[in-house]
């Protein structure tokens, strides 16, 4: 399985090399050119495989050039050694007969990033050796708030490695700042940017494209990788949940091998989707992909009329990690449906990045609306989802889960579609205690963060999770905070290289 950039299909390199890399020289996302499909049976088997056993079995249809000792190896150091709370990795909890609540936060850092970026070091380390690279290799990471600390968390003393993450000052919530400042890691650095998520990324994808700063690291002995999802590394782990989410549900007795299931998926930078996007491609039978966006519903308007447009107003709202207007990944799905046509995804994004706008062809379009479905939660829809859900289900939801469970609520209504849906739990409630309180009635004053969990703690019932609690504890150690022009800058600085 090889991988080709979506702006020069001509470029072919192997995952190794393209986890490695990170992002394509030419600006464009690595992908694989063509989708692997599942063979007759081999869903059947994944029923009796445990999490860890059903992600290798995904990886070894995208990751050909690793030998199954190295997948096994990336896949037992991420899945099988403690990290996560639960036995099962993720969990699905049932709230009526068509709404299944796939649980992705039960990792170290209490997001679904920790899904794939646990995994990401290992596979990273893994291909610096097979692809011979002998430089130290620069994690550059561009956060809205969950990316940062789990990416953190997964490289923290990786051999070989370094980590940088930016976030945007106010736009991450307390508990998710507390997490990122204090990080402990000899290999690690932190720094807020005077700006929102957009421009943080687009600050990190400047300095990762621009040859002159790669040939300065280059003769440190230095170069860039990424912990985004612009990294297929850290993408092809996010198909696993999606595909092991169905085989569980056909063990549970849910459904039947074959039968129809919807995916709700909260969205921002559009990789989460992406991947039950290649999830369905590969043979798992989604009738409906629902993108669920906050107010931020530059997504909404795209999947509906084709025309993609950042030039909007800006809102920071209860569910930081969704604050974002250019969701990188939508590339790759452009790609796909354009047939692979590298001049067309260039021209659309060379239009992006001078007029902040661009508008697919009416045939794109066309397979668009056969895919997605797409709607919005304002601020006031956002809280009274995580009450209604509350008071229906007895089940306390994140402000990112209680975006997708409002749409797909508005879904249901509007089509009368009773396919059994997935829904994306992106993030645990304890990581937002003071919108998920405000939305359960408490508006009570409250220190700080640890004050809210443990009021959390008695309405809903829920452990609070140790990596959270333990924040109490800890001294933060990176307080820097610098205007969106000066980031490099502080990459030189953080890296020591003058």
């Amino acid at each position: 399985m090889n991988y080709q950039s979506t702006r020069d299909s001509s470029l072919k390199i192997s995952s190794a090399e393209a986890i490695v890399s990170g992002i394509s020289k030419d600006g464009g996302l690595f992908v694989p050119e063509c989708i692997p499909a599942f063979k007759d049976g081999e869903l059947k088997a994944m029923e009796g495989m445990s999490y860890p056993e059903r992600a290798e079995a995904v990886f070894s249809k995208f990751l050909t050039d690793f030998t199954k000792d190295e997948l096994r190896n990336c896949v037992k150091n991420a899945y099988a050694s403690g990290s996560f709370e639960t036995e099962n990795v993720m969990e699905l909890k049932t709230l009526s007969g068509t709404e299944h609540i796939l649980e992705l936060w039960h990792g170290p850092t209490c997001a679904f990033k920790d899904m794939a970026l646990q995994i990401l070091p290992h596979l990273l380390t893994t291909s610096v050796r097979k692809t011979g690279v002998e430089k130290k290799v620069c994690i550059l990471v561009a956060t809205s708030g969950d990316t940062g600390k789990a990416a953190l968390e997964g490289f923290k003393d990786a051999p070989g490695t370094e980590i940088l993450v930016f976030y945007p000052e106010n736009g991450v919530s307390a508990m998710q700042k507390l997490q990122m400042i204090t990080q402990e890691g000899s290999n690690v650095g932190v720094c807020a940017i005077k700006g929102n998520f957009d421009d943080a990324q687009t600050g990190v994808k400047k300095i990762f494209t621009d040859h002159e700063i790669a040939k300065k690291l280059s003769e440190n002995g230095v170069m860039f990788s990424s912990a985004n999802s612009i990294n297929w590394g850290r993408l092809a782990p996010q198909i696993v949940y999606y595909v092991s989410s169905y085989v569980q549900l056909v063990k549970d007795g849910k459904i039947k091998m074959g039968d129809d299931i919807n995916i709700c998926v909260p969205t921002g930078n559009f990789g989460n989707i992406l991947a039950a996007y290649y999830a369905k491609m590969m043979g798992i039978p989604v009738k409906k992909l629902i993108c669920a966006s906050n107010s931020n519903n530059v997504l909404t308007d795209f999947l509906r009329t084709g025309v993609y447009d950042r030039n909007r107003k800006f809102y920071t709202t209860v569910s930081p990690s969704m604050d974002i207007l250019i969701s990188s990944n939508l590339e790759r799905l452009l790609y796909h449906l354009s047939g692979g046509d590298d001049k067309y995804i260039s021209e659309l994004y060379s239009s992006l990045s001078a007029t902040g706008r661009f508008e697919v062809r009416a045939d794109i379009l066309e397979k668009l609306h056969e895919l997605f479905y797409a709607d919005f939660c304002t601020e006031e829809e956002t809280l009274s989802a995580i009450s209604d859900t509350k008071n229906r289900y007895d089940y306390t939801t994140d402000t990112h889960t209680a975006v997708a469970v409002g749409v797909y609520n508005k879904y249901a209504s509007s089509t009368g579609d009773s396919t059994p849906c997935v829904i994306a739990s992106t993030a645990s409630p304890y990581k937002f205690p003071a919108a998920v309180l405000k939305a359960l009635g408490d508006n009570n004053n409250y220190a700080d963060e640890f004050e809210m969990a443990e009021a959390l703690n008695k309405v809903s019932g829920l452990n609070i999770p140790k990596a959270l609690s333990e924040l109490k504890k800890k001294t933060p150690r990176f307080t820097q905070s610098v205007e969106k022009s000066e980031m490099l800058p502080a990459v030189y600085q953080m890296l020591g290289v003058k």
